[in-house]
């Protein structure tokens, strides 16, 4: 069953031990403008799927990011969220791959189930489960007699 959340409301995320960020709900609107934001239409024809990845995560990630905890400069001091530094903030693997699997994976859930599609085996959703299947039957043929 679809539930939906009528309020819209930011909500937290963990990405690592002591690290977590609030988020804006991952909405049509939002896709469609990460999908058309310059530097995902900037990507050029020949870049690989990961480079694609990236640089559609860091400008969701520019759109959606509200506030965060637990992130600081180079001395310690906590900082606030700018395009910078949230492009930072991506650049650290772990931090991605939570990002990924924590907000943009589950958003992503209803489109692969209309799709009976298990999300990438060798990506960012390593590990997923197919959320939808369909039955095949072995094809029959007629014999003549």
């Amino acid at each position: 069953m679809l539930t939906l959340d009528l309020t819209n409301a930011p909500r937290w995320h963990d990405l690592a031990p002591g690290v977590r960020v609030q988020l804006r709900p991952l909405t049509t609107a939002l896709m469609v403008a990460t999908r058309s934001d310059p530097a995902v239409e900037a990507v050029p024809e020949e870049a690989s799927d990961e480079e694609r990845a990236v640089a559609f995560a860091k400008a969701l990630a520019r759109r959606a990011m509200l506030a965060w905890e637990g992130i600081g400069d180079a001395d310690g001091k906590p900082i606030d969220p700018s395009p910078e530094a949230i492009d930072a903030l991506l650049d650290v693997w772990p931090i991605f791959e939570a990002f990924q699997l924590t907000y943009v994976s589950k958003g992503l859930l209803l489109e692969q189930e209309k799709n009976a599609s298990a999300l990438s085996p060798n990506g960012p959703s390593a590990g997923a489960s197919d959320t939808a299947k369909l039955a095949r039957k072995p094809a029959r043929t007629a014999r003549r007699g």
